[in-house]
């Protein structure tokens, strides 16, 4: 029996969890590497961390290398909807880590496990999209005082860090994950680009080539949309509000519009922005009849779908992940996992060998904090540039990849001025 204080769906999926969990081990070498390290050296022993991350089977082998390196830790889903079962009841079994959160769950179900994860009173925390620390700033700043340090996955987490740094407001310091070089160059690209392509496709199972998509948004994560797509026999139609953006994705060959415009041509559209409504009502009344409507951004708001409602006279469950929103127009909009991550809702994630740079960062970048406690301003930080080349060099060498270095000559004249 478990002796736990936990909030899952099933502890009866936990074998098949286990099985999930190692499965995904399997293909992160550079995690592995790193708990060895961690086994040996007990980075946070004693310390408490609460992380509030999507409950993946990547994210398990996270807490397990956390845990093998002293961490006392608790888990909450980030997101109502992309909680694998199986796999939080393994955690809560086999590995002995409490978890809150299960499919399905509610927003006030959802709310009252990150609270769960403010009562563990963490020393450490690691965040997906700042849920918990916006909510322990809110609600509990006399607990933040305790807090070493946070990691922030998301560029949503960043931006709303970014915020409270500039209001005066972070009390504590924070590493930006995402502003690695080896996470947004390879997790956001590569990653939210294959993924969310494979959340559309299992949501909807059409056919992509031929078909015009509209990417709004073209960060790292955009980027990687409009490739995957373009890559499956897309027409792709990038909206941006950066000048510099949008001429990067017109160079690429893509065509560049306002979304008012590209709201009438569309047949799918992914918002990948961390901004509100940036497909907002006026633009889903003015899609054609039979459009596909999907968020890879962290937030399910996006895409203005409670908006979309009253203009709605039904909506049809289709498929697990599809519903059919039926307008007073006659027209219909498809929309893709009730306008939330489509990449995590209507599929898994990112592989577990993109998520394996990612969590390396994370782990790393609660290190970072744990041996610089005390000397770091309460300020948004990015991992120094040495992590990320030790991150990227283990990842190359589990690839078999082998690179040149540099000559003592040629170090030489590198730092030389007088040629």
């Amino acid at each position: 029996m478990i002796m736990m204080n936990c909030d899952i769906k099933d502890i009866n999926l936990a074998d098949q969890g286990k099985n999930q969990i190692e499965w995904a081990f399997k293909d992160m070498p550079v995690l592995k590497r790193i708990q060895e390290r961690f086994i040996k050296e007990q980075p946070f022993k004693g310390l408490k961390l609460s992380a509030c991350v999507h409950v993946t089977k990547e994210t398990a082998a996270l807490c397990v290398v956390m845990k093998a390196g002293g961490a006392n830790g608790i888990l909450v889903a980030s997101n109502p909807l992309s909680t694998q079962d199986d796999v939080a009841a393994a955690l809560v079994k086999h590995y002995g880590i409490p978890v809150f959160g299960f499919a399905g769950e509610s927003v006030e179900q959802y709310k009252a496990h990150v609270q769960e994860a403010l009562k563990h009173e963490p020393d450490i925390i690691i965040d997906d999209g700042c849920d918990i620390v916006s909510m322990l700033h809110a609600q509990f700043p006399q607990a933040a005082k305790k807090v070493i340090g946070s990691t922030e996955e998301t560029t949503t987490g960043i931006t709303r860090l970014a915020a409270m740094e500039k209001e005066g407001t972070l009390m504590f310091p924070a590493v930006g994950v995402n502003s690695s070089m080896t996470k947004h160059l390879y997790d956001n690209r590569y990653g939210t680009g294959q993924s969310s392509m494979d959340g559309i496709l299992r949501a909807a199972n059409i056919l992509i080539a031929g078909k015009t998509v509209v990417i709004s948004g073209y960060g790292w994560c955009g980027k990687g949309c409009a490739m995957r797509a373009k890559a499956l026999g897309a027409n792709v139609i990038v909206c941006e509000i950066d000048p510099l953006k949008a001429l990067e994705a017109a160079m690429e060959g893509y065509r560049v519009m306002p979304i008012a415009q590209a709201a009438k041509e569309g047949d799918i559209f992914l918002a990948v922005t961390g901004n509100k409504h940036v497909v907002d009502v006026a633009h889903l009344l003015e899609m054609k009849d039979g459009v596909f409507v999907a968020n890879a951004g962290h937030f399910d708001w996006e895409v203005n779908v409670g908006g979309l409602r009253a203009h709605t006279t039904e909506i049809k469950q289709i498929r697990p992940s599809l519903e059919e929103y039926k307008l007073k127009s006659g027209k219909s909009v498809y929309v893709l996992a009730e306008g939330r991550l489509v990449n995590l809702v209507a599929a898994e994630g990112h592989p577990a060998s993109v998520m394996d740079m990612s969590f390396a960062n994370q782990a790393l970048g609660m290190e970072f904090l744990v041996k610089n406690r005390g000397k770091l301003e309460n300020r948004l930080y990015t991992l120094p540039a040495e992590v990320d080349e030790e991150i990227a060099a283990l990842k190359l060498k589990s690839m078999g990849i082998e690179i040149d270095t540099l000559t003592q000559a040629q170090r030489e004249y590198l730092n030389s001025w007088d040629v």
